[in-house]
């Protein structure tokens, strides 16, 4: 494709409608946090998910992971350390005029809980060639998603975050960072638990607590928009989502950036899948570090391939179950209004004092 020239803000339209009636189920009782990131949270396309390795003292940040085949395309990176991408934050208004920036804003309405992405759903082809939707899942997390926030400023760029309910409670000043830049917000769950080996009650609670969770954590209602952990689902689980009226979002392309390492390999698996498909919703995950050193790198080669980025915005928010907002209360007992990092509040001013 042509190298991508200067990019005009415009804004269109999709709209499904189909109407269910709604029955809601009481809460399961909600368990204090620990933050400790799950052993088991291993995310990707159906295809990819495979038996969990036995859990370790290793998160899944930082822990051994499969590797790609070697990038096809040179690709400069960051020499940057894990610390200094801690430093990176949201800036101000990007104004770049060489930025990547957003190509077109798409409204869905989600009326019936239609589904997107091709590798589960087929009913809506919104995306023109060359055009692509940026998402990630499992977030807030320290270092990675403010890294993640900073790469999309600086191309003027707009995505969509599924975040875990249980990772909100622990990280809500970076969910708030999340919401500040203005991104669209929909959920993951409350603990990324596999729904298709949960009742139907179980897999209910899952998905409502995680929603009451996000929406509190972030401080305003969420997008009606909601992805299932590893893409896993069931019927029921789908049809109680359409009675809430919820889209689900599955992807076009997986970056299995959960299996990759090094960012430059991460890049590698998303171009090369784009430049065979040409289009697509990807799946990535800003809890990972390989996606947050790897993000400023991808988003050079989608501008330089003249790939466009569309932003999914939804014509409706999500109102949260008064059952499940007061189960997830309870999880965030102990925490204050402001919910600042501990080192916004609490810092070292001198060393030993005889």
């Amino acid at each position: 494709m042509a190298a991508a020239g200067a990019v005009v803000l415009a804004a269109g339209a999709i709209s499904f409608t189909v109407g269910r009636a709604f029955t809601a189920k009481a809460p399961v009782a909600a368990m204090a946090p620990t933050k400790v990131a799950d052993a088991d949270l291993v995310t990707g396309s159906i295809a990819a998910r495979t038996k969990p390795a036995p859990a370790t003292s290793q998160s899944p940040a930082s822990a051994p992971l499969v590797g790609f085949p070697p990038a096809t395309v040179p690709v400069p990176f960051p020499t940057a350390s894990h610390g200094n991408v801690a430093a990176a934050t949201p800036g101000p208004k990007c104004t770049n005029p060489d930025a990547l920036g957003v190509s077109r804003v798409v409204e869905i309405d989600t009326t019936g809980g239609p589904g997107f992405g091709f590798e589960q759903y087929k009913a809506y082809d919104f995306l023109e060639p060359g055009e692509v939707v940026l998402t990630f899942d499992d977030g807030p997390w320290p270092v990675n998603t403010p890294a993640v926030l900073a790469a999309l400023a600086a191309q003027c760029l707009k995505a969509t975050f599924f975040p875990i309910g249980k990772h909100s409670t622990w990280h809500p000043e970076i969910l708030k960072q999340v919401v500040a830049a203005g991104h669209t917000v929909g959920s993951h769950t409350w603990s990324h638990a596999d729904l298709s080996k949960k009742t139907i009650d179980e897999g209910k609670d899952e998905i409502e607590n995680g929603i009451s969770a996000v929406a509190i954590s972030a401080g305003r209602p969420l997008a009606p928009l909601f992805r299932f952990p590893d893409l896993r689902e069931t019927p029921e689980l789908r049809a109680y989502l359409g009675q809430r009226n919820i889209g689900i979002f599955s992807t076009d392309l997986d970056s299995f950036d959960f299996k990759i390492k090094k960012p430059e390999l991460v890049v590698a698996s998303v171009m090369t899948k784009l430049q065979k498909r040409g289009k697509g919703i990807i799946l990535m995950h800003d809890f990972q570090r390989s996606t947050a050193l790897a993000l400023p790198a991808l988003l050079a080669q989608l501008k330089a391939g003249g790939y466009k980025v569309v932003w999914v915005k939804t014509k409706d928010t999500i109102a949260t179950l008064p059952q499940y907002d007061a189960a997830m209360q309870k999880v965030l007992v102990g925490q204050t209004a402001d919910a600042r990092p501990t080192a916004s509040v609490v810092r070292t001013i001198s060393g030993n004092v005889n």
